[in-house]
């Protein structure tokens, strides 16, 4: 079955740009298109949708709120958050509202197809090292000075999970994982989704907003 994917900015030339490079997939379908993220939640009721691509700044509701109504839904949509390099924050913003990864409007088509499905496959799309930078400059926009309560389940971790999420926090790969602690990459993966099950979490993304929003991580890479 076709990757169902939705696509949701205020300019008409991007949603057909994009509309132009996914229909040329035989895997990939656009189902529909909205001009804000007001209309796109209105959409969504009555369209079934995969992956949805969705724009930052746009009239009504911004994509940093719909994504947030969006995936608070049952059994939401994949969200794929739409930035400039000029708009990192409202990336930053996106992944804490559910968003499963950002991109730039500008990404070249193989990877924009690339992350979709990859998304669509369960995994997040923000690269380690596109992950660290972008922590290491917007991290101050955490509560300064405050820790945020330690999730309530961090403390089930065992003490090698504790190690392996840490290491996701900081922004490196499962192979970086690995090879810093001597390990598989397949034993690496399991204990990523061992963490991810323990805390309730959905993908890596989220792994490393908890770990920064409670101190476990601190800007630059150090631990907590």
């Amino acid at each position: 079955m076709a990757i169902r994917v939705m696509l949701v900015d205020d300019q008409v030339l991007l949603r057909t740009g994009f509309r132009m490079v996914l229909a040329a997939q035989p895997d990939m379908e656009v189902v529909a298109e909205a001009g804000d993220g007001a209309e796109a939640i209105e959409v969504l009721r009555s369209t079934a949708v995969d992956v949805v691509l969705m724009d930052v700044r746009m009239p009504r509701l911004d994509g940093v709120e719909a994504t947030r109504r969006i995936c608070a839904g049952t059994e939401p949509p994949k969200v794929l958050i739409l930035t400039t390099f000029d708009l990192d924050e409202y990336a930053f913003s996106g992944l804490k509202a559910g968003a499963s990864g950002f991109m730039l409007k500008d990404v070249p088509p193989g990877e924009l197809l690339s992350a979709i499905r990859a998304v669509h496959s369960g995994d997040a799309v923000v690269a380690p090292s596109t992950t660290r930078r972008l922590l290491d400059r917007f991290s101050p926009m955490l509560p300064s000075g405050k820790k945020e309560p330690r999730h309530k389940h961090v403390e089930k971790l065992t003490e090698r999970e504790r190690e392996v999420m840490l290491l996701v926090a900081q922004g490196l790969s499962n192979g970086e994982i690995a090879a810093r602690l001597v390990l598989s990459e397949a034993t690496v993966k399991t204990h990523v989704g061992r963490i991810l099950t323990k805390l309730g979490l959905r993908d890596r993304v989220q792994v490393v907003v908890l770990a920064y929003e409670t101190g476990l991580v601190r800007a630059g890479g150090g631990t907590g």
